[in-house]
């Protein structure tokens, strides 16, 4: 029987399941319901009539991996190779990534050199902190924070400087908060397999890939029947739907809960305990290019400034989306994350203002910028980013489990479950359909 597929958001992983549920013939009909005026989730650009581009979400994915293979197969599949901007291995935004730490940056250390030599902001060469971890005895918890986990394993400065900024700039999240198990699954899986991350990564593929391209997947559009500005499906729609077999429903984020009926208090009660996090994307334009140093961008630990998470120096790796006519620098300042409510209130009550005047301070006291920005724009992206907080892996097990017990026709895909990368999401798209529809 061919099925009716029901798609519950228009973000990236909703169009990733419209593409492969299309492929597939078994599917009939693919209807994307989205309650905002737009597909495209967080991916979300600012494109002006002179030709600068200013993104307010994701601006590129590293293709590295399964997941990051299976973002490019489907940009070939859409034909889409055209539009990818490369920055390569070799390129400074590739190599050069800056902290800021007790009021200056610090190149982040990369190859060899940056090994074996004591380089700020650390006291040790990170060799030693290798070498050590490899001595260092199994944990037994099924589950740690991110944090305990690095310093137990290669001490706490690192874990307090470089994971801390890490878990900041992925998750927007805390790194004494987060699961381990969860965000670094490679991580916790070395130790687990192997008794040290360093062996577990020496023998497992341990292969790099080149460095982010721009996302350019709104194309996917065409694939399935769109309706926008759309409320969700009854209660009583979804209780009736688990009595048709070509019918079946994507959740791809924990807060259409509230579409659920009372009787899944289980289910409710686990994707309401999903947290997530509001970001403040500052987007700024300078005239001629202002920075002293030349890179990704820098991170910012919160030991440094908790509502400060860190600024993307985006005309480095993408000059292409600078305006026409004239030098400029476009900048990223990103704000607040799991510090937002303790840094600047609640989400509903900050001012625009508030969060423009907060970032130009830190261009300027972090990049020495004494101009004022000639363009900008500031983004509050509410509840944008889902923390996985220790026991995520219990609860995913939970929900799905619940899910096959009572034959709902659900499946669950998104940022809040299986990793919150841009390929990351992709990839849970493509499983979700191919779960329902088989590999195509």
């Amino acid at each position: 029987m061919q099925k009716v597929v029901a798609v519950l958001g228009g973000g990236i992983g909703g169009l990733s399941a419209c593409h492969h549920l299309s492929k597939s013939p078994n599917v009939s009909k693919i209807v994307l319901l989205e309650r905002s005026g737009r597909c495209g989730g967080w991916l979300s650009s600012i494109r002006r009539d002179d030709g600068a581009v200013f993104e307010q979400g994701p601006r590129g994915v590293r293709p590295a991996g399964a997941v990051g293979r299976n973002t490019l197969n489907m940009v070939s599949e859409l034909g889409l190779e055209s539009e990818i901007l490369p920055v390569t291995k070799d390129h400074v935004a590739s190599k050069n990534r800056f902290l800021y730490v007790k009021g200056q940056l610090h190149k982040m250390p990369s190859g060899p050199g940056g090994v074996v030599r004591t380089i700020p902001p650390f006291s040790r060469p990170i060799i030693q902190s290798v070498l050590k971890e490899i001595l260092i005895r199994k944990g037994t918890e099924e589950d740690e924070s991110v944090h305990a986990f690095v310093s137990r394993r290669l001490g706490s400065e690192l874990a307090n400087i470089a994971i801390d900024s890490l878990c900041r700039g992925v998750f927007a999240g805390d790194s004494r908060q987060l699961s381990v198990r969860s965000c670094f699954p490679l991580l916790y899986e070395a130790e687990r397999s192997r008794g040290s991350i360093v062996l577990g990564m020496l023998m497992g593929s341990g292969k790099s890939t080149e460095g982010p391209v721009e996302s350019v997947f709104l194309s996917f559009l065409h694939y399935a029947t769109i309706f926008t500005h759309c409320s969700l499906p009854s209660q009583h729609t979804l209780i009736e739907s688990r009595f048709y077999s070509n019918f079946c429903v994507f959740f791809f984020k924990p807060e259409l809960a509230s579409v659920l009926p009372p009787a899944a208090q289980p289910l409710l009660e686990e994707l309401r305990a999903i947290a997530l996090v509001t970001v403040a994307v500052v987007n700024l334009e300078y005239e001629g290019f202002i920075l002293p140093v030349t890179g990704f961008g820098h991170l910012v630990p919160s030991s440094e400034d908790p509502g400060l998470l860190g600024v993307v120096y985006d005309s480095v790796p993408f000059p292409q989306h600078n305006r026409s006519g004239g030098l400029t620098t476009r900048l990223t300042v990103m704000m607040g994350g799991a510090w937002f409510e303790q840094t600047f209130g609640h989400p509903d009550s900050v001012t625009k203002q508030t969060l423009l005047d907060r970032a130009t301070q830190a261009v300027t006291s972090h990049l020495g910028v004494n101009s004022q920005p000639v363009w900008s724009y500031v983004g509050l992206l509410k509840n944008c980013i889902p923390q996985y907080h220790l026991g995520h892996w219990k609860r995913l097990e939970k929900m799905r489990q619940y899910i096959s017990n009572h034959n709902l026709p659900l499946t669950l895909a998104g940022a809040s479950y299986d990793g919150v990368s841009v390929n990351d999401v992709i990839f849970s798209g493509r499983t979700a359909a191919e779960g329902l529809i088989g590999k195509t």
